[in-house]
């Protein structure tokens, strides 16, 4: 059996993740939350689910849950105390696989009017890329999702890999997209390791997403 941890088992992405994982019959999940126990009630019941109550601030709730998992999911890498939390829990635990969802334009690379907008959206990168570097320097089976602008929609499940180093054009993704792409990671875990890849819609190539 495969032993995977959600780190904020609650977001938006894990809510369209959990479900996938659990049609993988060799997969069993750790979902680590605030108040996972209360907030993910729904899979108190599922003999292949454990659910954790812990904050990723507290090295100690991490190591604790870590300890005895094949790979770590964390649903934002944009903390930069987070990400250094994790990344020592792992080291200590000897658990080197994570997928990490991030962020576009981390490395400058989103391209054209849609590069001018994002930029204005999104304001000073200073932490979002100091958090990502803890990453890229962690020495871990890492990889790291540049995701596109977010939305929900079942069916736009078709996404790209955009690989580090190529201009960021395409504006958006659904978290459905996303999570399929996760699925398929866990399904086999040597796929885009140790890489930063960016994640989209394929056609979206605009000045910015539709939804704005």
């Amino acid at each position: 059996m495969k032993k995977v941890i959600l780190l904020g088992a609650t977001s938006n992405i894990s809510r369209y993740l959990i479900p996938r994982l659990l049609q993988q019959a060799d997969v069993t999940l750790t979902l680590f939350a605030r108040q996972a126990t209360r907030r993910l009630s729904q899979y108190a019941d599922q003999p292949r689910v454990a659910l954790v109550d812990g904050n990723w601030n507290q090295l100690d709730d991490l190591v604790q849950a870590i300890a005895g998992q094949d790979l770590v999911y964390l649903a934002t890498g944009h903390f930069t105390t987070a990400n250094q939390n994790v990344v020592q829990a792992m080291k200590q635990t000897h658990v080197d696989r994570l997928i990490i969802a991030g962020g576009l334009g981390i490395y400058d690379e989103v391209a054209g009017k849609f590069g001018t907008w994002n930029a204005r959206m999104m304001g000073d990168y200073t932490e979002i890329k100091r958090a990502a570097a803890v990453i890229d320097h962690s020495g871990l089976d890492y990889t790291f999702l540049r995701m596109a602008w977010l939305y929900d929609n079942d069916q736009h499940a078709a996404y790209k890999v955009i690989p580090q180093g190529t201009p960021f054009k395409d504006t958006q993704v659904t978290r459905q997209a996303v999570a399929t792409l996760i699925a398929e990671m866990v399904q086999n875990p040597q796929l885009y390791q140790r890489t930063s890849i960016g994640v989209a819609e394929p056609n979206t190539a605009w000045d910015k997403p539709a939804f704005y």
